[in-house]
């Protein structure tokens, strides 16, 4: 301060915001504080917040009108949560954004996007780079990495799509994996509109299955499989269907 400049006094509104930190506790009872500030917030908004004790929501966090949010809920980074939405409980969502009606429980979505009316989880985890169109299911120990889900899919539980793209109305059965690294290298999976992958199939990138065609339980996909044919067998092989046929 220069010499000889004036001083005044401000009078503080609020005693905590001019509060002294100075050890671990006072930094932990400040952070509650606001916590609360951003909580009250939301809930004057329109947002329901089970247990607001137990709901940890950044300041840059956006939350539409009639969504609940169940306790032990972490809301972090740049996230957008749309409309009519239950997030939680045991939900982590860190710099994604989330469409009008979805739901979200007990799972990890990070830096990802979904469209309107998806579900998700239990124990579920969206990865980087993924993207969820509208009216997906997304079940129990399902990993998402990278990968971009059409309209309708249907992955129902234990199952890794990663580095892929899965047409509209797919279903992925039970077990299934895109085995997306050769050692050097991620490739790609491209699955078509329609398609049915059995359970416990395996996808070895880089791989396409066309339209409309499926794979039996336990197939070791290696090789394209033509729009509407079937793949069996590990490694699999085209049975009927398909101009390979």
């Amino acid at each position: 301060m220069q010499e000889g400049a004036a001083l005044q006094a401000v009078l503080a509104k609020d005693s905590d915001e001019v509060r002294g930190i100075n050890d671990r506790i006072q930094l932990a009872e400040a952070e509650a504080m606001l916590r609360r500030r951003i909580n009250r917030e939301h809930m004057l908004g329109g947002v329901s917040l089970v247990d607001p004790d137990r709901t940890y929501i950044d300041a840059g966090v956006s939350i539409g009108k009639d969504g609940v949010v169940e306790p032990n809920t972490h809301l972090k980074g740049d996230t957008l949560i749309g409309e009519e939405c239950r997030i939680g409980p045991d939900t982590t969502v860190r710099d994604s954004k989330i469409g009008d009606r979805c739901s979200v429980v007990a799972s990890t979505i990070e830096e990802a996007e979904l469209e309107e009316n998806v579900d998700v989880g239990p124990y579920s985890h969206l990865r980087a780079g993924t993207y969820i169109s509208a009216d997906v299911h997304i079940g129990n120990y399902a990993e998402v990495k990278n990968a971009r889900l059409g309209r309708g899919v249907k992955i129902g539980h234990f199952s890794y799509i990663g580095d892929a793209e899965v047409g509209e109305e797919t279903n992925i059965g039970a077990g299934t994996i895109t085995c997306n690294f050769d050692g050097k290298k991620k490739n790609r999976t491209q699955i078509g509109r329609n398609v049915f992958i059995g359970s416990d199939t395996m996808l070895v990138a880089p791989v396409t299955i066309g339209d409309g065609a499926r794979t039996a339980a336990g197939s070791v996909v290696n090789h394209d499989v033509p729009a509407g044919a079937l793949a069996a067998g590990a490694p699999a092989r085209i049975r009927k269907g398909g101009s390979a046929a």
